[in-house]
């Protein structure tokens, strides 16, 4: 994990991989609960015995927003940001989504800083993201999550 407490410490990372966070099983509980709070209830995340006659996976999927969701907990297992008064989600400027991820796989987040601007005062990076797979070669996804930080004097 490396520590980040103002704009020129974010800016020595720029074009450089930032970290990849552990591990992270996603069970059929945690794609059920989320089914629940979206409302997103299609078979193909919820009901197990159908997927595995129906689904070309056979067993259930994880929603893709679900995985995209894990970003900010699995961030924080990469950079621990200090000295910060408020940090917020911005945007995503691009992301593809390249393969499911199945119940009961693990991920994983590997990031990279790809830009850095200091807008007044507000630090804004963008930061590729790749979701990868345990033991499989396609990440779940990849694009650019965009975050603003705004950092004590």
């Amino acid at each position: 994990m490396i520590e980040i407490n103002n704009h020129d410490d974010f800016a020595s990372y720029l074009g450089n991989e930032l970290g990849t966070s552990a591990w992270y099983q996603i069970t059929q509980d945690q794609i059920n609960k989320f089914a629940d709070a979206t409302l997103d209830h299609q078979w193909i995340h919820t009901d197990a015995e159908r997927a595995a006659v129906e689904s070309p996976f056979k067993t259930t999927i994880a929603h893709g927003y679900l995985t995209l969701s894990l970003v900010p907990y699995l961030w924080q297992q990469i950079v621990k940001i200090g000295n910060l008064k408020m940090e917020i989600n911005y945007g995503i400027e691009s992301l593809k989504f390249g393969q499911a991820v199945t119940v009961d796989s693990e991920v994983r987040l590997k990031a990279s800083l790809k830009s850095i601007l200091n807008l007044r005062g507000t630090t804004k990076v963008v930061v590729n993201i790749i979701l990868e797979i345990k033991d499989q070669t396609k990440p779940a996804y990849n694009g650019d999550v965009v975050f603003l930080y705004h950092f004590h004097s």
